[in-house]
């Protein structure tokens, strides 16, 4: 590994790992603060920052084994082990939105008393350690997409927060219970939404779908128009082992005679530059295609 990327990940680790304790320590310390206070938004405040807390959790994951090498049962390393990891979460947190929104749903018909004072205090002091985590996931020395892609969870944190703050000072200033569950509910479409967007995305690469950002017509017809030598590109098969591990197998109808070796250098240099594609494995052909 060059010196650059390894410093860069040993950065990404410690950066993680800083998050993910704080993080996780703070979600303990809603917790009790939400049976204390009887606060339904802090608990769902919980929630959110238990579905950031495995996301951190897979962030720093990842970065602990991604230069793990293969071995003879898993020759394409431990990679997916992230993906896995991140589908089973998000049905879980799916689950935590579904008891959120009953227990919201119930005390909004009979409304329980609520401990204002000390929710915002929790709240508050949980809106400062989403703040401090955001700014150790935004050092300017990191550019790593997975630390890129933990903070935004953070940010859905930041918001939890404001709600509960917010529905302590509606009940501290007007008595109106039904701020708590209210809010509560709002929290809850947060984690919804997160726990979504990991399901959906987690699912597609689990079943070997194409990358979405990748255009397969676009490279087939780059391959065929710049590569001299090449008649036609079938076969294509583009998936990814995480979303930043993009593999592809494809054959290539060369012209007959023509110098296969230059074509597979030229085409492989394409892969790699212009689509960010290093893993490809690619048959070149000068008849019929035996498959």
């Amino acid at each position: 590994m060059p010196h650059t990327d390894k410093h860069r990940h040993t950065l990404d680790e410690k950066q993680l790992r800083w998050a993910l304790l704080l993080t996780a320590i703070f979600m303990l310390v809603e917790v009790v603060g939400g049976v204390l206070s009887g606060s339904l938004a802090l608990l769902a405040d919980a929630g959110h920052m238990l579905t950031d807390s495995a996301a951190l959790g897979l962030a720093w994951l990842a970065a602990r084994i991604s230069d793990k090498p293969a071995d003879h049962l898993r020759s394409y390393g431990y990679h997916r082990l992230q993906i896995l990891a991140a589908f089973i979460n998000g049905v879980a947190f799916m689950a935590v939105v579904a008891w959120i929104g009953f227990e919201a749903v119930s005390r909004l018909l009979e409304p329980r008393p609520v401990d204002g004072m000390l929710m915002i205090v929790v709240a508050a002091t949980g809106l400062l350690v989403n703040v401090a985590v955001f700014v150790i996931l935004h050092s300017p020395r990191s550019m790593s997409l997975n630390v890129r892609a933990a903070s935004i969870h953070v940010l859905g944190d930041l918001l939890g927060s404001v709600a509960a703050i917010v529905a302590a000072g509606v009940i501290l200033v007007t008595g109106w219970m039904q701020a708590d569950p209210i809010l509560s509910i709002l929290v809850a479409l947060l984690i919804l939404r997160s726990a979504w967007i990991i399901v959906r995305q987690s699912a597609h690469i689990l079943l070997e779908g194409t990358p979405p950002d990748m255009d397969v017509d676009l490279l087939r017809t780059t391959l065929i128009d710049e590569v001299e030598g090449v008649r036609d590109v079938h076969h294509v098969h583009l998936w990814a082992l995480t979303p930043e591990r993009p593999l592809i197998t494809m054959h290539i109808d060369a012209v007959p005679s023509s110098n296969h070796v230059g074509i597979l250098k030229e085409v492989k240099c394409i892969l790699s530059n212009r689509f960010g594609i290093a893993h490809s494995t690619v048959q070149v052909e000068d008849e019929h295609c035996v498959d």
